[in-house]
């Protein structure tokens, strides 16, 4: 009986994935999809391949679903590469704007309509 690969990732055999984290786990950092990250410094040579795609890819911020998709990688993975480049400092985590900051609406309705009666 043979099984197919369904994506680029196996999630019935784990031991690439452990291979790819090194066996950490993301408990360092916590991101969440549409934390921004944006890449700081340069690929080094000798660097994993899936860190060296993640600052490649961040050179315009990206969030961290867009990073794991692009990479089809699962958010797990994505989490713990990104941890350890966040602690080189090679790339910036930025959160996202709370709801809150944002002005309501009825304030920008009103704005508008202040603007329009000059």
């Amino acid at each position: 009986m043979t099984s197919e690969n369904q994506g680029p990732w196996n999630e019935g055999t784990p031991v690439p994935l452990y291979v790819i984290t090194g066996g950490q786990d993301s408990s360092a950092k916590t991101f969440n999809l549409v934390t921004l990250i944006a890449t700081r410094s340069e690929p080094d040579p000798a660097m994993q391949p899936e860190q060296a795609s993640i600052l490649n890819l961040c050179s315009y911020p990206l969030s961290v679903a867009e990073v794991s998709a692009y990479l089809s990688l699962p958010f797990s993975v994505v989490t713990v590469l990104l941890s350890t480049l966040v602690e080189e400092e090679r790339v910036e985590a930025i959160a996202p704007v709370p709801v809150a900051a944002y002005p309501e609406r009825g304030l920008l309705e009103a704005v508008i309509h202040g603007l329009r009666k000059l």
